[in-house]
């Protein structure tokens, strides 16, 4: 297994730096990630430095609560792609999720689709704040707006990935939509059961630690 085109090689954090957003890219050349998952102030840098390789660049978008306006949440993914990301990393609106809003979810997932065009939609569902019913809500909806992926976590709630969820999370989406496990895959074992289990792709910032074979610390 070529782990390493499966990883999402991921800096999310407030005080990443130029210095460490350049050094992110590095790695992500070095050890053949599939693509760099980052904060929108640094997309065109990204695309500046992988511009000659294959590494993608994703964008986080509406991150990382999910409770800014749809617009604002459309305007940011379309800005994005204009500079030149190929894959966004939304985060739904968790709390009209859990008020049964569902057609509030689902429109707001659909806006952002029809905005980024071909481009990759991952929807964020933060399975930590959800029940086991929301959780099949959450990617029905996300099936139903034509998103590419469903995606566990943003790393920053109060849990990330289990395998019990991604598991869940394919048994819904079946070959319709794929799914990313996110938030706590710090180690070549667990990352290679989340493959096993169904996990398209995995955001992580120990991408190396996992190609190494060692153990992380980061999301």
């Amino acid at each position: 297994m070529e782990i390493s085109k499966y990883i999402d090689h991921t800096l999310l954090k407030a005080t990443a730096s130029d210095k460490d957003i350049t050094k992110l890219c590095e790695e992500a050349k070095k050890y053949n990630f599939y693509s760099v998952c980052v904060n929108g102030s640094y997309v065109e840098k990204c695309v500046d430095i992988l511009k000659d390789t294959e590494v993608k660049v994703a964008a986080v978008v509406g991150f990382p609560l999910g409770a800014m306006t749809t617009s604002a949440k459309v305007f940011e993914a379309k800005e994005l792609v204009d500079q030149g990301a190929s894959e966004i990393d939304m985060v739904i609106n968790v709390a009209r999720l859990k008020d049964g809003d569902y057609e509030y979810v689902e429109n707001e997932i659909r806006k952002i689709k029809e905005a980024i065009g071909e481009n990759v939609l991952k929807v964020i569902i933060e399975t930590c704040y959800l029940t086991d019913e929301e959780k099949e809500k959450a990617c029905e909806l996300s099936l139903n707006a034509k998103a590419d992926f469903v995606k566990t976590s943003t790393g920053f709630g109060t849990g990330g990935a289990t395998y019990e969820d991604v598991k869940l999370m394919k048994k819904v989406v079946g070959d319709n939509a794929k799914v990313k496990a996110s938030g706590g895959v710090r180690d070549r074992e667990t990352a290679e059961m989340y493959v096993t289990l169904g996990a398209e792709r995995l955001g992580t910032s120990s991408g190396i630690e996992i190609v190494e074979n060692k153990v992380g610390s980061g999301y």
